[in-house]
């Protein structure tokens, strides 16, 4: 057996330990370990195992699988059906500047109006036109 206080008592160089261990440690220390291992089903419980049957290799498949059912993804519409149906925003702007592009096209739009009615005929002018008839009353702005 190796004396523990030698190992203790020679200078730090190196940190690994080379001091030689008898079979008999060797086997008691794997036995202790393995006494103490935990149990094939508390492992899946906490989920470090998989609890599944399925190969090694076909294991992070089957798991995307299972999230991907479990989260109903599969059912969700698409995009395009979304815009379609004025649920998502026509638009390739970054979600963050949605709401300013918004604000922008509606006071785009307030602009253009307000330049379409001061750029709109006068009553006088519909009549001289024969859009309007002289003996109809026209609508006075208020």
């Amino acid at each position: 057996m190796a004396d523990p206080s030698a190992a203790s008592t020679a200078p730090s160089t190196s940190s690994v330990d080379t001091t030689p261990i008898s079979q008999l440690e060797r086997r008691n220390s794997l036995e202790k370990h393995l006494q103490t291992r935990p149990e094939e089903q508390d492992l899946k419980n906490r989920h470090i195992l998989l609890d599944t049957t399925a190969a090694p290799a076909l294991q992070a498949k089957q798991a995307g699988l299972e999230r991907q059912r479990i989260t109903g993804l599969s059912n969700r519409p698409e995009k395009e059906d979304l815009v379609e149906k004025n649920i998502l925003p026509d638009s390739s702007a970054a979600p963050a500047l949605q709401e300013k592009q918004r604000e922008l096209q509606r006071h785009m739009r307030a602009n253009s109006l307000e330049k379409s009615l001061q750029a709109r005929p006068k009553p006088e002018e519909l009549v001289r036109e024969g859009i309007l008839h002289a003996d109809e009353e026209p609508v006075t702005e208020s």
